[in-house]
């Protein structure tokens, strides 16, 4: 059955499982690649199960890479539903002449700290959606470093749900709190932003990118990708009181979370605590349209105190969120052999472009 795109963005949008990656406004912002929405409907039409896969065609070989990221939109533990969706993606895999379909849900693993004291979580239930997997045919690698799959394994979580902007920040470490408020004490200011600040943002993430070594998007990239999601995306700047910008961050609210995607900050006025200051501001945003999650996003190696990346999860710590290790990759792979000889070729596709 074809899938309707306002029926499919109704269902991912209001799902517990839903992401931004699984909405067709992230597909409009992935230049170069194809997407196909595919779902299961229940005995009234409605949608039940869904999970939108993106191709990226091989140069030369004709075949394409497929990644459902952060999918499927579904209970992983509901095996007759998951197996239903699974086929409809296979169907899809085959027809775009995928030589692999990867999928990534947002499952915490069995393995994962949490330093939430009313999260709970069932071992016994991240198990059976691995054994459910393995069973429609989907290779999993338990000890994958997080170095080499698509999406980080672990990110940093704030609960807000049903808190008030009040009860959030009372949450947070105390020299977080009085850092914020240094900020707003000495003049620093933070807002959304339009298109128009996005020379500024691209000029502090060049900074950011050969302080820290990363690779950096392009404007255009940005621009896309703020046209693409719309309301839901917001460029968040903030500006020293001699109207220096000093810090900057794409975020996306979708699914009643809202994830800080990009972020960048300059060398100077780190005594003015901008990156604080706009994380309160971010994480208020997610309050007032009444999200139960804010995602600090990745946090790499945070459980290892001498690695370069732990400094990323010491400031996400102070908001006094939890880390979550998620499942990791699951992989379907038709043909054994055409997969061995297109090896070579999927190293091109396999980075961290969520």
């Amino acid at each position: 059955m074809t899938v309707d795109i306002k029926q499919y963005e109704e269902f991912v949008s209001n799902s517990p499982y839903g992401s931004f990656t699984q909405s067709s406004h992230w597909a409009d912002a992935k230049e170069g690649w194809d997407s196909e929405q595919v779902a299961v409907f229940d005995e009234n039409g409605a949608i039940k199960a869904a999970m939108q896969i993106l191709f990226r065609k091989l140069p030369v070989v004709g075949s394409t890479f497929a990644y459902a990221t952060r999918g499927p939109v579904c209970d992983c533990n509901d095996k007759e539903t998951l197996t239903a969706l699974m086929e409809e993606a296979k169907k899809a895999a085959k027809k775009h002449h995928a030589y692999m379909l990867k999928v990534d849900p947002m499952i915490p693993h069995c393995e994962q700290v949490t330093q939430e004291e009313n999260f709970s979580f069932d071992i016994d239930k991240s198990r059976e959606v691995i054994d459910n997997f393995k069973a429609l045919g989907f290779d999993y690698d338990p000890a994958i470093s997080e170095d080499v799959t698509v999406q980080s394994l672990k990110n940093y979580l704030l609960n807000i749900k049903g808190k008030t902007k009040d009860e959030v920040f009372a949450g947070f470490h105390s020299k977080w709190r009085y850092n914020i408020r240094v900020a707003e004490r000495k003049g620093v200011t933070c807002q959304p932003y339009g298109k128009d600040k996005l020379d500024d943002f691209c000029m502090l993430m060049k900074e950011t990118g050969e302080r820290d070594g990363f690779h950096i998007r392009s404007k255009e990239y940005f621009a896309n990708m703020m046209d693409a999601l719309g309301e839901h995306a917001r460029l968040y700047m903030c500006y020293a009181p001699d109207g220096k910008p000093i810090s900057g961050a794409l975020t996306i609210n979708y699914a009643k979370r809202v994830s800080y995607l990009y972020g960048a900050s300059g060398n100077g006025h780190r005594n003015l605590m901008p990156n604080h200051l706009m994380q309160w501001t971010m994480i208020q945003w997610a309050v007032e349209t009444g999200c139960e999650l804010y995602d600090f996003m990745g946090v790499p190696h945070y459980d290892d105190e001498t690695h370069s990346n732990y400094g990323v999860y010491k400031f996400k710590k102070g908001f006094n969120g939890y880390a979550v290790k998620y499942l990791g990759e699951f992989n379907y792979i038709p043909s054994k052999a055409k997969y061995a000889f297109l090896k070579w070729a999927a190293k091109t596709f396999m980075h961290r472009d969520i």
